[in-house]
């Protein structure tokens, strides 16, 4: 706390570091012997709605407007922006920006505004970025995708690195275990402020996920500075100070962007994958944070939507024969996608009723076949667990993918229940 009073961060008598043991790993993801601290925030007294935690100045918090300025002066910076814009990275220039700022303070060492704030950070990750082909087969295709696509992500951003020239030394451009660290500390803890600017926001990005349940919102004035408010009374001190990552439908998405699985999830999603769904079928409620499975064996409505519309269309997709029966099957779905859009409820649920058993038939395939596949994965995984610490000590992230795994069946298993 030395730090953040003499950097101008203002905390709360209630505000706390704490820590935890977590487990460590050498920079190829193996060997996993080594413990460190995993370092959060909690409340060490009860607390009222609206109470101020903590005040953070602007000067203190890193964003990527300010570090784009201070960065981009010369013709290599600017090229290695233009070989980003050019990769799958081309929306990540916010993060680039971040990640070059990290890896200039790394440099500069005790010199650094940052140093104490860099040096309490976690080395060992478990995001998708971090992970070993190893990892990637462990897991279902949907979050090994998600996954493989932040390694993906690195990969552009390593690229792009090496156009920045004299700003960062030949060294630390060729450090893999330093700009995969970079890039997890951006990944891990980089926020979004209300004009759309990224900034990490030391002391803030040490509050943990808390999915659906949350005791703290953050906010910016005008001039960027950050405040941060409990959100409801807490009469539980010690416990941990809670905002939202992203999405808890979605818990595969946090493994991969976060590296953790946030088990209060409620839901997660489906499974079923559209490669650029038409505008009817985002209409229809296509969106990963809406196509979901509840862990009590729900499925949502935007699910048995999505897949009638399917259903109605697949006679009529590709065809040119003009056949009266084409002709009605196209009437249909246009006419169940009209219902929905004007919300003719009565209209839909005839729709639903009339070709329920081909939907439910569609459905319990899908499902059958993604807990087919996670048995497949769980055998090799039982065999990894099997030989105890050995396996565990190669591969340490194997405890984590399991539960992951664990996490998805017992949802399909109780969807599974239910249809």
């Amino acid at each position: 706390n030395e730090w953040a009073v003499n950097i101008g961060i203002q905390t709360s008598d209630c505000f706390q570091l704490t820590t935890s043991s977590m487990k460590s790993s050498s920079s190829s993801g193996g060997g996993g012997k080594l413990e460190e601290e995993d370092v959060y925030a909690i409340t060490n007294q009860d607390l009222s709605q609206g109470s101020p935690i903590l005040h953070i100045p602007h000067e203190a918090i890193l964003t990527s407007t300010k570090s784009r300025a201070e960065l981009s002066n010369n013709d290599a910076t600017y090229s290695a922006e233009q070989t980003l814009l050019a990769t799958t990275s081309y929306n990540r220039l916010p993060q680039f920006y971040l990640f070059l700022k990290i890896l200039k303070e790394y440099e500069l060492g005790m010199d650094s505004l940052w140093y104490t704030w860099l040096n309490s950070l976690p080395r060992y990750y478990s995001n998708g970025a971090s992970m070993t082909d190893f990892c990637y087969g462990c897991l279902p295709p949907f979050a090994a995708g998600l996954a493989l696509e932040e390694k993906q992500q690195l990969k552009n951003f390593v690229v792009a690195l090496q156009e920045v020239g004299n700003f960062l030394s030949l060294e630390g451009r060729g450090d893999e275990e330093l700009t995969r660290w970079a890039f997890a500390v951006v990944h891990t803890r980089y926020m979004t402020m209300p004009n759309g600017d990224h900034c990490i926001v030391p002391m803030a990005d040490f509050f943990n996920h808390g999915g659906t349940e949350t005791d703290v919102d953050i906010s910016y004035d005008d001039e960027g500075n950050c405040y941060a408010y409990s959100t409801n009374d807490i009469r539980h001190p010690n416990q941990p100070l809670r905002i939202c990552y992203g999405d808890p439908t979605n818990p595969s998405y946090l493994l991969a962007r976060y590296g953790f699985l946030d088990e209060s999830s409620p839901a997660t999603f489906c499974k079923i994958i559209v490669d650029n769904p038409s505008e009817e079928l985002v209409m229809l409620g296509y969106d990963h944070s809406r196509m979901l499975f509840y862990k009590d064996g729900g499925i949502s409505q935007e699910v048995w939507d999505v897949l009638l519309y399917q259903e109605l269309g697949k006679q009529v997709s590709g065809s040119s024969s003009g056949h009266p029966d084409d002709e009605q099957q196209q009437q249909q779905q246009q006419e169940f996608y009209q219902a929905h859009v004007t919300g003719n409820e009565g209209l839909k649920q005839s729709y639903h009723e009339t070709y329920f058993p081909q939907t439910l038939h569609v459905l319990r395939q899908h499902v059958d076949y993604l807990v087919n596949e996670l048995d497949e994965l769980g055998l090799g995984l039982e065999i990894q667990m099997d030989q105890g610490k050995d396996g565990i000590e190669r591969h340490p992230r194997l405890p984590l993918l399991l539960r992951h795994n664990e996490f998805v069946r017992d949802t399909l298993e109780n969807v599974q229940k239910n249809l």
